[in-house]
């Protein structure tokens, strides 16, 4: 049974704790099957099962699917369309596996290419410096769970060796897929994200585009 988890939403900054933008800022739940929510159920994992989202209540074009792809990334690359709120993961023979996402609030998102800096299951969740400074009242850190905005996977990305702040992750609100709400990370259903989780190794390129673009 997936347990109810109330946390306060956070205030954003870019680049910086991939958390929802709010104005003012509103609480929210993780849904239950009881709720008769957005959740279905869940799917083995550990330390914590991943819930499973009743895809009903999505627009079946944020589904995950093989689609055809004639960009001219490398297969194993990640694309991020900002505009289209869609990441690609490329495979060979002109075929890319699409899953749907949720984008940064304008003003908050990135562009530019990275890579895959290392990769987390289930991780816990700090937010940075700017973060604090803004809101106060942000908690110093929050362990792995169903309420830590990071979700059940997280991809870290980096340049030139550095991490960005940038991340690809879980959500617990799965309502946001499709939307412009975060501080700027990439997120994705957790049972997307664990399915991306083991199709990239660390070191995969990533490219976010916005306008067509990903060049700064």
């Amino acid at each position: 049974m997936i347990r109810r988890l109330m946390i306060g939403a956070l205030l954003g900054a870019p680049l910086a704790a991939c958390q929802s933008v709010h104005e003012p800022p509103q609480p929210f739940a993780v849904a239950t099957p009881s709720d008769g929510g957005w959740y279905i159920g869940s799917i083995p994992d550990k330390p914590y099962d991943i819930p499973l989202v009743d895809r009903r209540k999505m627009d079946p074009k944020y589904a995950r699917q093989t689609v055809e792809y004639t960009g001219p990334e490398k297969p194993g690359s990640i694309v991020v369309d900002i505009d289209e709120r869609m990441l690609y993961l490329v495979q060979p023979e002109g075929k890319a596996i699409r899953y749907g996402v949720g984008v940064g609030k304008q003003g908050f998102s990135w562009r530019g290419v990275a890579s895959v800096g290392r990769k987390g299951v289930w991780p816990a969740w700090s937010p940075t410096k700017t973060m604090v400074r803004i809101n106060p009242d942000l908690p110093g850190h929050m362990e792995a769970g169903l309420g830590n905005p990071l979700g059940a996977r997280a991809l870290y990305l980096h340049q030139n060796g550095a991490d960005t702040l940038f991340r690809i992750h879980g959500t617990n609100e799965p309502w946001s897929i499709g939307e412009q709400v975060s501080s700027g990370c990439v997120r994705m259903l957790n049972e997307d994200v664990a399915d991306l989780y083991e199709r990239v190794p660390v070191g995969a390129t990533v490219y976010v585009k916005r306008n067509g673009r990903y060049r700064v």
